[in-house]
């Protein structure tokens, strides 16, 4: 039987564990804090870079995988003949995935790649239908077909603490970070369509739960809920913690997985984000 490789990158939540449990092949990105240049979860880690971060002079810079090292990755996966599933995280954020399009091209292996259209855990279920799929004997278009139905009934939703790391960036002008963080604002962003769309400006906190709660009761009622997890860069009492309770208190009382997010999300969207996602069908 052909064997199949599962491949993916580094701003995926799947624990280290997980990924050496399920042979999982994880290339990863790079980060540039100051004049130095770190390997995603190779020598930096989620949980350590948000004191580097708040450390450092400059804002700091992430780089996706080059093509030549996703083909050096599929040409050894593939040189028995086995194929490779590559999924990675949105082609609106990164361009990791089409570094993947472009090293598949040139690679010998058979090699399907497959944007995500997620991060963090919302590409983390992915892989986790992939792993599940391909252990249980299916065809790469069986898992493509299962991990497209899984993208399907995934949400996710982004919550901005600051806005300082977008202004760094140069994604959004000053003024307009100043007049919301005069006003309180903790932008909320769904991650529905490959990119982040405003959906709400809630001005505390308390508002922020409620507004994760009323969706998630929207987009549950009458589904089975698969799995709820949250990715936070440094929120755990202002935002995670009460969003579990009030998870708890209203219709899901299951498991809320809780992980750091990447180093690359983190720089993106600044300390105290918070990335909410569940999958339902």
């Amino acid at each position: 039987m052909t064997q199949i490789h599962i491949v993916t990158d580094s701003t995926c939540d799947l624990t280290d564990a997980e990924i050496k449990q399920h042979n999982v092949h994880m290339v990863p990105l790079s980060v540039q804090i100051d004049d130095i240049t770190y390997t995603d979860r190779v020598n930096l880690q989620p949980d350590t870079f948000i004191e580097l971060m708040r450390k450092a002079e400059n804002l700091p810079k992430s780089s996706q995988p080059s093509p030549g090292s996703f083909k050096e990755v599929f040409d050894e996966l593939g040189k028995d003949g086995s194929k490779v599933i590559s999924i990675h995280m949105t082609g609106g954020m990164s361009g990791t995935y089409q570094s993947a399009v472009q090293a598949a091209e040139m690679s010998d292996a058979d090699v399907t790649v497959i944007d995500s259209r997620y991060i963090a855990f919302g590409l983390a279920f992915q892989l986790r239908e992939a792993i599940r799929l391909r252990d249980a004997g299916a065809s790469v278009e069986e898992i493509v077909a299962g991990v497209n139905k899984v993208r399907e009934n995934t949400r996710l939703f982004v919550v901005l603490d600051t806005l300082e790391n977008m202004v760094k960036g140069g994604r959004i002008g000053k003024g307009k970070a100043v007049v919301s963080s005069f006003l309180n604002i903790k932008p909320i962003g769904h991650l529905d369509i490959g990119e982040v769309t405003i959906c709400a400006k809630p001005r505390s906190y308390k508002q922020v739960v409620k507004f994760l709660i009323g969706e998630f009761e929207k987009d549950t009622k009458g589904k089975v809920v698969k799995s709820v997890a949250i990715s936070h860069a440094g929120a755990m009492d202002t935002l995670v913690n009460p969003l579990i309770e009030q998870l708890r208190a209203s219709v899901y009382n299951g498991e809320v997985e809780i992980a750091f997010t990447s180093p690359v999300i983190s720089t993106h969207a600044g300390e105290g984000a918070i990335g909410f996602m569940y999958y339902a069908e």
